[in-house]
Formats: structure tokens, sequence, C-alpha cells
């Protein structure tokens, strides 16, 4: 059987140029309990759709019967299109799109299973989204049997990926895999060759916290260039992310990529805020998405915003940053990272 990686594909770094931007559509699901929230999440959602789509073209999957009341909230020029869901997660429930020289473009599609069969989860119409959304881009597509999710890899598209031993390792998707086949299933599928293990994610990622993925890397570190990572900094000692981040910052400060190069860790303070929905706060700049011309940035209404505004600017200084109030997105465990997934341009070379 073949691999991407045998067939020449690989993973581009996320600020190389895109296609388009995928997101799904909330629709009534125990992630948003009520009208009132799934009113709430619907408009949040759409403040990220209209602002990505100032910088590229974005296709928003809905629910059957649910385009219409879609359209009145995402505007004139953010695309709808209507597939069974079960969540709106489509970092995680999408594919993973992959390029090759020749202008091909190929997709992963992971198994899904409610990342890790959590209690609050649904997922028989979130397992084959990533197949369908891969066929109405056009992608020749690739079946992992590896439980996995976009929200759990990040990649420097030059050989290097950021994984977390609670997701791939974890008992909840993968019993029984070893390190050394997940990597060698993770590698053939993205093209990478390097592996960067993370002990863990944050600590409102995990029950009783609420909704989170059992520790997804992309709210804890990110690669910003080939070589420079952005890292979550939790600065006060009374939050419990105080003492993961500190241990993350010096596993990335320690490791080189897969070129060889020393890791150049650029570490991101956390908002000023603890506490949020009675839980320990999650809240992190490190979820941003990047697209063409911008870095699309959760905002809290803190004071560290602009901080982190600041820090990738310089970090992305041909960017526009745009912060977009993320709280309600956090709410329902995640942020604008796990809200979109970006189709490459799959340029010939």
């Amino acid at each position: 059987m073949t691999t991407p990686a045998a067939d020449g594909f690989r993973m581009p770094a996320e600020w190389t140029p895109h296609e388009r931007t995928w997101m799904a559509w909330p629709g009534p699901n125990p992630t948003f309990a009520d009208d009132e929230d799934l009113a709430a999440a619907r408009a949040a959602w759409a403040r990220v759709a209209r602002t990505v789509r100032r910088f590229e073209p974005v296709t928003v999957v809905c629910g059957p019967g649910q385009s219409a009341q879609a359209v009145s909230l995402l505007g004139e020029g953010v695309d709808v299109v209507e597939r069974d869901l079960d969540d709106a997660w489509m970092r995680d429930i999408g594919p993973t799109f992959l390029t090759r020289p020749d202008g091909e473009l190929a997709a992963v599609d992971w198994t899904f299973n409610g990342w890790g069969a959590q209690h609050w989860a649904r997922w028989d119409h979130d397992a084959k989204i990533a197949a369908s959304v891969a066929d109405l881009a056009g992608a020749r597509t690739y079946a992992s049997k590896l439980v996995n999710e976009g929200g759990a890899i990040h990649v420097d598209g030059e050989g290097t990926v950021l994984l977390t031993e609670t997701v791939q390792l974890g008992p909840e998707r993968n019993p029984g895999r070893t390190r050394e086949e997940v990597e060698a299933e993770v590698h053939a599928m993205l093209g990478t060759r390097k592996a960067i293990w993370l002990p863990r994610g944050l600590t409102a990622d995990y029950p009783p916290h609420g909704y989170g993925t059992l520790g997804h890397v992309d709210i804890v570190a990110a690669f910003a260039a080939p070589g420079v990572v952005v890292a979550h900094r939790q600065p006060d000692p009374a939050h419990p992310d105080h003492a993961i981040t500190q241990e993350v910052i010096g596993i990335l400060s320690a490791q080189t990529d897969a070129r060889g190069r020393r890791l150049q860790v650029v570490d991101v303070p956390a908002p000023t805020v603890l506490e949020a929905e009675g839980h320990w706060a999650d809240y992190s700049y490190i979820n941003h998405y990047l697209c063409n011309g911008g870095v699309v940035l959760c905002g809290f209404d803190d004071p560290r915003d602009e901080l982190a505004a600041d820090i990738f600017r310089r970090l992305f200084p041909d960017r526009a940053v745009t912060l977009v109030d993320a709280r309600t997105i956090f709410a329902g465990g995640g942020g604008i990272h796990c809200i979109t997934q970006q189709q490459p341009k799959a340029a010939t070379v």
C-alpha cells in the first residue's frame, strides 16, 4: 500500500500560500447546549470567517437546511456547502492537505473518534467529513488508521512535526501503539522525518475542565518559521500551566529540527485571566491562524492582547495582524486555529 510520502507529497507549513480556508458551521449538539450558546457560537465563527475572507477565499460546511441561516451571518463572499455534521471544529474533523511539486493536491483522512471518544462528543458524521471536504477540493485522499486530529500536529514544512504524548500515544485514541509506530505513520502521512514530542497540553484541555482535546499541541506551541517556535507561557505561579509551560519551553529550547537547527523559542505570555467558566483558563495566543497576508489572532479583551499582537507583528512583518475575540470559541473547547483548516495552493515548481 502506497503512502503520501512515498508518492512525493508533504504537508507544507501554514505560512505558505493558501488556495482557501475551510470551516464548519456550529449546529445543535452537546457542545452548544442551548439556543443562546449556539447563537453566540455562530456569531463568533462568523466573525472569524469574515476576517479570514479579507485575505483569502473561505468555504463553510454547514448541516443540511442550515445554509440560509449561515449565509445571513457570514455575509457575501463566503461560500457555503451543506453536508452532515456533528460539531464545528474543522481543524480536527477536516482533512490535512498535502502538496507535491507537480501541483497535485492530496489529503490525509485521519481516523476521528471524538477526541478520544469523550462522553460529550458525537462523531458519526464528523468521521466522514474529511473525505467529503477532500473530494470537494479535488484532492487525492489517503486514509490513515491512526486516530489523530489536525490540531494535534504542527509542521515546519521542512521535515519537523510537533506532537503530544497524551494525544497520539493516549489509550483513548491509539491503545497499544508505540512511539515508533506512531512516528512512522505520521511521517508516512505528512512527509516529515523528525517528531518533537511534548509530554502534555494545557490543564484545561483535560477533564473535568469542560470540553477538551486531551492535549492538542496547537494551543501550546507552533512553528512560526523554519527553526522558530512560538510557545505559550503562563507567568502566574498560581496557575497549574505555569509549571507545564516552563517544562514545554525547556524541552523546545533544547531541541533541533529535522535540518539540525537549534530551535529558537519565542514565548508568548498568557492573558491575565486565570479562570473562565468555573475552571482554569487555557486562553492562549498560540492558537492563531495564518492566512494569505494575515495573522488572525485570538483576542480576549485582555491587557496582554496588544503585547501578543506586537510579538506576532515582529514575527510576521509582512502580514496584517488582526485580533478577533475568541472567548466564546474557547468556551466550546478550542480557538481560532481549531475552527479553520488551510488548503494550500498546490503550485508547480
